[in-house]
């Protein structure tokens, strides 16, 4: 596991502005999820295990996997649009790997391409048990850069 304290930061107003995004989105709130790291390019979302987000098999359901995954991967394109702008997810595949299991699984999003319009992203999802990370689902996303509304 890489440690996060090496990792590079986003500025204090792009945290507070990704943050504050974060903060408006009911089903993150709803589901439990936070923000662990945000940095130029790459956010993780942590969503801690309980009942309430698993499946039958007492699994991650599939979607909160996914729906931690997609707003890791915006987030992660959001870090580098200018401050008047939103994003949107145009599309994204998410690949279940392996069971989604742990204390808490913990969402990487990471910019693999920053157009004008377009962003894609690659998306990771581990479970994370012990301290220990197992990759349990990966995918790609595609995002666009919009104009607030009024601007």
């Amino acid at each position: 596991m890489e440690d996060q304290t090496q990792q590079e930061q986003a500025s204090p107003e792009v945290r507070e502005r990704i943050r504050t995004s974060f903060d408006r989105q009911g089903l993150m709130s709803h589901l439990g999820a936070r923000l662990s790291h945000i940095a130029p390019g790459r956010v993780h979302i942590v969503l801690p295990s309980r009942p309430e987000v698993t499946q039958q098999h007492g699994y991650f359901h599939a979607g909160a996997t996914s729906a931690i995954a997609d707003s890791a991967g915006g987030y992660a394109a959001f870090t580098l649009f200018p401050e008047n702008t939103e994003v949107l997810t145009v599309e994204y595949k998410i690949n279940l790997l392996a069971p989604a299991v742990g204390d808490h699984i913990e969402a990487v999003g990471t910019v693999l391409k920053s157009g004008r319009t377009l962003t894609v992203c690659q998306l990771e999802v581990f479970g994370v048990q012990d301290g220990r990370r197992s990759l349990v689902a990966g995918g790609q996303q595609t995002l666009i850069r919009v104009n607030r509304p009024g601007e």
